[in-house]
């Protein structure tokens, strides 16, 4: 799906705790994946949806508030061109996630910080 967000993270000071809220909540399997400070989100129905990050993850001297999203584009290089073009910041440039795709962050003209992914193409969203 063009241009959909696709995926979601949410910074955390705490992951135990943070896994523990957002089970208990919503019913989210919380499940480690990688490192030691982050996990992945699984829906109700199986779906990978987020991710749970430590804060050290943080691309900006200010804590991120709420969540960042990722949004599925077809080719990342073109779009971290037309956000510098329309006056955004890359935050972090063009970074493979092994087995799912390549990645960007970046800040908006509002100061929002959001990341734009192009899935590998078995795993087209």
């Amino acid at each position: 799906m063009k241009h959909m967000i696709s995926h979601f993270a949410i910074y955390v000071d705490k992951l135990e705790r943070a896994s523990k809220f957002y089970t208990n909540v919503f019913n989210w399997e919380i499940t480690g994946y990688g490192s030691s400070d982050f996990s992945q989100i699984t829906s109700t129905e199986g779906s990978v949806i987020g991710a749970l990050q430590h804060r050290k993850y943080e691309l900006t001297n200010e804590h991120v508030i709420g969540y960042e999203c990722s949004i599925a584009v077809d080719n990342v290089e073109k779009t971290a061109e037309s956000i510098i073009e329309a006056g955004g910041t890359i935050l972090m440039p063009k970074t493979e996630i092994p087995n799912v795709g390549w990645l960007i962050k970046f800040k908006d003209t509002e100061g929002n910080i959001a990341c734009a992914i192009q899935y590998h193409s078995s795993l087209s969203k």
